[in-house]
């Protein structure tokens, strides 16, 4: 949080655009014999090791360099001792008087500073960062302007404040903040695969065709997946192991779905070939005619030929149906917003109604309230949540209407 009169972009351009943040060693003989430089990046600093040899190093999130006049090409890795401690950079001895210290954050094009054509610009961490509040600034602002004398919080702890404001983020991620996540699949022979480690819940599966561009894949209800699959004896009792646990196999729905073939499913079902006793499908024989004109309707469910998937909770997968097999797919989902530290902030827009959200919390989980308070509260909290939910919604007036040109357009039979 910035101090009352500062602002609150603390960065400069070089940082935010570049991740860059340089300094210059004043050479001084100091008690200590080292040189100290403190990072103020909005992304903090993650420290392994300065050792580009051992694996911590790969933890680092930055790379630090040393150039003795700062001019291009004269920029060298430092991979002498020091330290990382609150993004506070400790270097074990002094560097010379003017020697140019470079903190360059880690982006995803690799190289070394200065050089544009192996790094790129793009330090992904820190871009848009702005739009987000921290959840520890969430803390720190509620204690200052709902908890003290006068208020209407005589009083709380700062952990009961912490668990309600996760526990807003959390009922926050699942339908109003724009916490979706991607990821970006193929599907293998086995056609199946995990559920991402901070998986909640689906939002949308779509396979990426060679233009790039996606078709939906929609949950299926002609199968799913056991969660228990007992082996059984010739009686059809489960039996179990010496332990007195029942012996697990493996699925064979799972299997028979696996190995089908989706286009006679297809026939199957929507062509009601079975029902009219046709043996070639749509266009069979029917005694000495054809079969035109003998299926009234469709199951719209069924209507669709981009394939299937399922949840499969006994293993912690997705299955996809077989005609899938090798398809590039882009898999979209929610999480709850506290799985990564990096992802535990909320956007400006929702800001007010996750204050609204912990004060209604804190006090209608105490005693001796009076009940008009908590129900007024109550409705403060349901009616920022609701502004909270439009201005995420991200509608705009120009794209709408242009959506709605069309609306008087004639249809020609």
């Amino acid at each position: 949080m910035a101090t009352p009169n500062g602002g609150l972009i603390t960065e400069t351009n070089a940082q935010y655009y570049s991740g860059v943040q340089a300094f210059l060693a004043s050479g001084d003989n100091n008690a200590t014999n080292t040189t100290t430089v403190t990072a103020t990046f909005n992304t903090k600093l993650v420290f392994g090791s300065f050792d580009p040899t051992v694996p911590a190093y790969n933890l680092n999130n930055f790379k630090l360099y040393t150039s003795p006049n700062g001019r291009p090409g004269t920029y060298t890795e430092y991979i002498a001792q020091y330290t990382v401690v609150n993004s506070i950079i400790t270097i074990t001895g002094v560097l010379a008087k003017d020697t140019t210290i470079v903190i360059q954050l880690n982006n995803v094009f690799g190289g070394n500073f200065g050089d544009k054509d192996a790094t790129g610009d793009t330090v992904e961490e820190n871009y848009g960062s702005y739009q987000y509040i921290a959840i520890k600034d969430i803390i720190s602002n509620f204690l200052v302007a709902y908890v003290g004398a006068g208020k209407l919080i005589p009083s709380v702890k700062t952990t009961d404040i912490a668990f309600h404001a996760k526990r807003a983020m959390q009922e926050f991620s699942y339908d109003t903040l724009r916490s979706m996540h991607s990821q970006e699949l193929t599907i293998p022979k086995s056609l199946s695969v995990p559920l991402p480690q901070d998986y909640v819940n689906y939002v949308n599966v779509s396979w990426i065709d060679v233009h790039g561009v996606k078709h939906i894949i929609y949950p299926t209800t002609l199968t799913s997946n056991p969660y228990n699959t007992p082996i059984q004896d010739n009686q059809g009792i489960a039996t179990q192991d010496n332990i007195g646990e029942n012996l697990e196999g493996t699925s064979q729905i799972e299997d028979k779905w696996d190995n089908n073939n989706n286009s006679q499913i297809q026939i199957d079902l929507q062509n009601n070939a079975s029902n009219l006793g046709i043996a070639n499908g749509w266009f069979g024989v029917l005694g000495d005619q054809l079969a035109y004109g003998q299926r009234y309707g469709m199951q719209p469910e069924l209507a669709q030929f981009n394939g299937w998937f399922t949840i499969n909770d006994r293993e912690g997968k997705m299955s996809f149906s077989s005609d899938l097999v090798d398809k590039l797919i882009l898999l979209e989902y929610i999480s709850d917003g506290l799985s990564y530290d990096q992802e535990m902030q909320i956007p400006k827009l929702a800001e007010e109604a996750i204050y609204a959200y912990i004060i209604h919390a804190i006090l209608a989980t105490r005693i001796n309230q009076p009940e008009y308070v908590v129900q007024r509260l109550k409705r403060e909290k349901s009616a920022k949540l609701r502004n909270a939910k439009i201005r995420l919604s991200n509608i705009k007036l120009n794209e709408f209407v242009q959506v709605m040109r069309g609306k008087s357009k004639w249809i020609k039979n």
